[in-house]
């Protein structure tokens, strides 16, 4: 059975993408990809896994589009129109010399990540067709309730569906437009993983993995975009710190006090390998970046031995890519390091009125700590408060008090 889950997890996504390009129906594509699989279910326990299971899918399913589309009366032009393509491809050579199922799940990452669409569906529509999540999978990924998680899921069909939004691979002169939404779609579903926005527990890891996975496909699919790889490693690079980022309760691990022995050195390899091709050949993206600067932290032996220096060197290249207010927090928390709590805790008071930081949990946890480092006590309790008042998850939640507590007993 479990050869079975491993071969539909692997054969969905690229199976729903090749019959919503034959059909251009992404209900209808969704609906015999579940026909497919439940008559795989049925026969091969019996019968064993077929020699190439993704055809046996692509044929099962075919055969079920095309019997609904008899049915259906509203559908006669399109199945006529599907009948002349299909005579058309029957003369044409094969895809491959294996006569394997064409990969056009490439399609499918952009029409789910397509800027049309509101940016709350996109990572939904993401998840429930590439990642093959059920919708009350994707429902408690996001933590909103099932029917609103419908609804959403609805919309951005409805949306592809009257907008025309073409199910295909942009153009290379689109391509440097559009590539960023697709990495951004995948970034923020491992971010919602890294740190859960609300909930009981830090970390989703269930997600996190989910999002590795969706990174990997891209790889495969665009080998020659370097900040695909960057993307990749940035999440490897992350993720490999994730079993020293909770203690027994779940509570938040500081990267100071982390057992750097937990940390998963394959996947670290893996990642830093992923950062050479990143940043190699051509001008640098925010991905390589960031993952280069993860980098130096996963390899370092322990915070004092970071090369901050370094660290704030890639901060200033990545403020120049995007030069956002979150950049410049974590920039400032950087020449902390480096320089001292001082520096790091003026560089921080200037960004005090950007209105993306206001009530920014990071800003204000990251403002406390310098202040408690400082000996400002008064005004460290000030700012644990008002991070407490805006924390996310449970976990989060349980360490800031302890933090608070700390410096009001100090």
């Amino acid at each position: 059975m479990r050869e079975v889950e491993a071969v539909f997890r692997e054969e969905r996504g690229r199976l729903l993408a090749a019959l919503v390009r034959r059909f251009g129906d992404l209900d209808l594509a969704e609906e015999v990809t579940s026909d497919a699989i439940e008559a795989a279910l049925k026969h091969w326990p019996v019968e064993g896994v077929p020699p190439k299971p993704g055809a046996w899918l692509m044929t099962t399913a075919r055969r079920k589009a095309v019997d609904r589309l008899r049915r259906d009366q509203a559908f006669a032009a399109r199945l006529a129109i599907l009948q002349v393509e299909a005579e058309r491809a029957a003369h044409a050579p094969p895809a491959d010399a294996d006569g394997e199922l064409p990969d056009e799940r490439l399609q499918l990452f952009f029409t789910c990540a397509h800027p049309a669409l509101p940016a709350e569906d996109r990572g939904a529509l993401t998840l429930r067709c590439l990642a093959g999540l059920t919708t009350p999978e994707v429902a408690r990924a996001y933590l909103v309730p099932v029917q609103t998680m419908a609804k959403r899921i609805v919309r951005a069909k409805k949306k592809i569906r009257e907008a025309r939004i073409p199910f295909r691979v942009p153009g290379v002169d689109e391509l440097p437009e559009r590539l960023p939404g697709v990495l951004q779609v995948i970034y923020s579903i491992f971010t919602e993983g890294y740190a859960a926005s609300s909930g009981p527990d830090l970390q989703r890891l269930d997600l996190a993995e989910e999002a590795i996975r969706l990174a990997r496909i891209l790889r495969r699919l665009l080998p020659s975009e370097r900040e695909v790889a960057g993307l990749l490693a940035l999440l490897l690079l992350v993720h490999a710190r994730r079993d020293a980022r909770t203690g027994p309760g779940g509570e938040p691990v500081l990267l100071d006090e982390q057992d750097r022995r937990r940390w998963d050195r394959d996947l670290i390899e893996e990642g830093s390998a992923l950062v050479v091709t990143a940043l190699s050949g051509g001008p640098p993206g925010v991905y390589g970046v960031q993952a280069a600067i993860a980098a130096l932290h996963d390899e370092a032996a322990d915070l004092a031995t970071t090369d901050w220096p370094q660290v704030v060197a890639l901060y200033d290249v990545l403020l120049a890519l995007d030069p956002s207010p979150v950049v410049a927090l974590n920039r400032a928390a950087a020449v902390a390091m480096r320089d001292g709590p001082e520096a790091g805790l003026a560089l921080l008071d200037e960004l005090a009125g950007e209105p993306r930081l206001r009530g920014y949990h990071p800003y204000l946890v990251a403002r406390a700590d310098l202040l408690h480092r400082l000996g400002r006590r008064p005004e460290a309790a000030a700012a644990y408060r008002a991070a407490l008042g805006v924390a996310g998850s449970e976990p989060e939640r349980v360490h800031l008090r302890r933090r608070l507590a700390a410096v009001e007993e100090s």
